[in-house]
């Protein structure tokens, strides 16, 4: 496994990191932000509950083969302690079809000694236009 840079800022750099990666299509950073822990879990829109670090690399690596997702996550909702931080946030995308989409991502991360990791990453298709908050953000 290759050397894992260091996110001991906060859980949002290593959300920034982890979109950031997504958007690149690198498989290799986007795999280090995850933490070691082979418990870790994956959730793609209407797929399997995906465990460890070769189910999740591998559902990654053909997702991303032909490039990169354009994905813009905002409207976080943020819930901490000083170890774990969940974070929910509306993924803006763009449907296969071309139509704009919008899912809901659920993040976990956990604090490691190397800095905040990836626990969990679920996503959602939601229903419907995409929901407008009054105090809406783009993050990252």
């Amino acid at each position: 496994m290759p050397t894992k840079k260091t996110h001991n800022g906060s859980a949002a750099e290593t959300e920034a990191a982890f979109y950031d990666a997504l958007n690149r299509a690198d498989l290799d950073a986007l795999m280090a932000l995850w933490a070691d822990d082979d418990e870790i879990v994956c959730v793609h829109p209407g797929g399997q509950r995906l465990i460890g670090h070769a189910a999740i690399r591998s559902s990654w690596a053909a997702i991303l083969e032909h490039g990169g997702l354009h994905i813009l996550p905002s409207s976080l909702h943020e819930t901490h302690t000083l170890m774990s931080s969940v974070h929910v946030v509306i993924e803006g995308a763009t449907a296969a079809s071309g139509e704009p989409a919008h899912l809901i991502a659920t993040n976990v991360y956990a604090k490691m000694p190397k800095g905040w990791r990836i626990v969990l990453h679920h996503v959602s298709i939601a229903p419907g236009p995409a929901p407008i908050e009054s105090h809406a953000q783009i993050l990252h």
